[in-house]
């Protein structure tokens, strides 16, 4: 029996297992659980399914398993083999204490621990390091078999979004991309100077969450705060053009939130804030609430910003306005202001950024995994997408951890990216609507990482249509077909 990781098989493995196998008639390769590995945030980088596959394709290797626990010590107890083998390297400087222990069990029932001879060390790690191999499609198909998930039942999922009716509340933010020249720098002061060429104005926030839901064929309500100003008017008409029903409460205190970004180049030189992080009153979140309770909504989702709906006065009175049977979503940005995707306690689905949920623990230093499983017990949500920017998404469905199909991995699927902002408000809005529709998380996920795949193309917060997703799925239902066609051919 061999026991390891095995992130990315490589020569050295190859070696190992053939030694192994020649002590034996049987070999046995046991693999550490993804939730176990701790070589570094975001390991690994091949997941437990994929990893298991690359050892039982080898004609050595009798059986495969993954071991649930963090140590081999069960298995070993269990299956009590003749052999269990341990690479050179455990040889270089006495046992190290996991070892000591692993040959203890050993020796307990009669085996033998032996060691692969040879002075040639590989690393998973540092290939890894040196260059990761793009493995999307095949964790893709990966989940999709384990979750019971085809093209067809993606196309499908889609096709019944319409009828479905969300109502999203939240922070409105007009995105403004100021494009201009670089006319150069002053001489007496450290002062840059620009040409003015154009200015392009985006509704983003709860609005761009709106816009996404509309454009994927829902009846969507929003619910939200302006300013009596000219970007208060811009999102009314906006909005009203795109079919979006608008429940816009004014406060003239208050302006609309303008974030200008100065643009130079194609780099961003400079972002100009326009707001009032201040909490709403009295008046404006009773207005609020009453939206809310009045809703006929199959889903409400929270889009949290933190620039004055959502703070810890208001969210316990706007959480408990959401009505019973009311699928229930949250969204809490980490950016300018400090939100805490924790405040949204119990809901259906929650979708924070890697920095989010470290912020939200206060947690800089665990791996991934384990954050995510700290996370989703202390949210209490039914499903959490933890995105991982260029990574993809880590998603998380059981309260269960120790199970191994209690999370799963999938890789980005933007392939070239434009501009990432707005990708998760399109996850956001697909992985919800594909709730409503038939509860199956790996379909969510995967519609909603094809969405934010699909924004990252594009240059502006623009709403994802069913269209976009659409050939985001045939294009790689084409290559994985294609793959398929090669290797019956081979």
């Amino acid at each position: 029996m061999c026991h390891g990781v095995f992130d990315v098989v490589h020569p050295g493995h190859v070696r190992h297992l053939i030694y192994a196998k020649g002590k034996a008639d049987i070999l046995i390769a046991s693999m550490t659980a993804d939730r176990h590995i701790n070589k570094g945030e975001h390991r690994p980088h091949v997941p437990q399914d994929l990893r298991a596959l690359n050892l039982a394709a080898f004609e050595v290797v009798d059986y495969v398993v993954i071991d649930p626990n963090d140590k081999p010590l069960d298995n070993l107890s269990v299956i009590q083999p003749d052999f269990f083998a341990k690479g050179y390297e455990y040889t270089s400087e006495g046992l190290h204490p996991n070892t000591a222990e692993e040959a203890r069990v050993v020796e307990a029932y009669g085996g033998q621990l032996i060691f692969t001879p040879g002075d040639i060390v590989y690393s998973s790690s540092a290939l890894i390091n040196l260059a990761p191999p793009s493995l999307r499609l095949e964790k893709l198909q990966t989940v999709m078999s384990r979750r019971g998930v085809t093209f067809e039942s993606l196309r499908t999922t889609m096709g019944k979004f319409k009828g479905k009716h969300v109502h999203v509340v939240g922070d409105t933010i007009v995105d403004s991309y100021t494009h201009c020249a670089m006319v150069g720098g002053q001489t007496k002061t450290p002062t840059m100077s620009v040409l003015f060429e154009r200015r392009v104005d985006y509704l983003g926030g709860a609005a761009i969450v709106a816009k996404h839901l509309k454009a994927a064929g829902a009846d969507v309500t929003l619910s939200t705060v302006l300013g009596n100003d000219e970007h208060g008017r811009l999102v009314r008409d906006g909005l009203r053009e795109f079919g979006v029903k608008l429940n816009g409460i004014v406060d003239s205190t208050r302006p609309t939130v303008n974030k200008n970004a100065v643009v130079v180049g194609g780099y961003r030189l400079l972002k100009i804030d326009t707001l009032d992080n201040g909490s709403i009153g009295d008046q404006i979140l009773g207005e609020l609430v009453g939206a809310i309770e009045n809703t006929d909504a199959h889903a409400v989702i929270y889009s949290d910003f933190r620039h004055g709906i959502f703070n810890r006065r208001t969210l316990p009175t706007l959480i408990s306005a959401i009505p019973k049977n009311v699928y229930r979503v949250a969204d809490s940005q980490v950016a300018s202001r400090w939100g805490n995707i924790t405040e949204f306690r119990g809901f259906d689905l929650i979708t924070p950024n890697e920095r989010e949920a470290r912020f939200a623990l206060a947690d800089q230093d665990s791996g991934v995994r384990p954050l995510s499983s700290t996370l989703y017990d202390a949210a209490e949500c039914k499903l959490l997408i933890l995105k991982l920017g260029e990574r993809g998404v880590l998603t998380c469905d059981s309260p269960n951890h120790e199970e191994l199909d209690s999370y799963f991995v999938l890789d980005s699927f933007a392939d070239r990216v434009i501009d990432a902002v707005g990708a998760g408000d399109a996850l956001l809005a697909y992985a919800t609507l594909s709730m409503l529709v038939d509860a199956n998380e790996a379909c969510a996920t995967i519609l909603g990482i094809m969405a934010a795949g699909r924004e990252c193309e594009l240059d502006g917060n623009v709403p994802i249509t069913p269209e976009d997703v659409l050939a985001k799925l045939a294009s790689i239902e084409t290559q994985l077909d294609y793959g398929e066609r090669r290797q019956s051919i081979a």
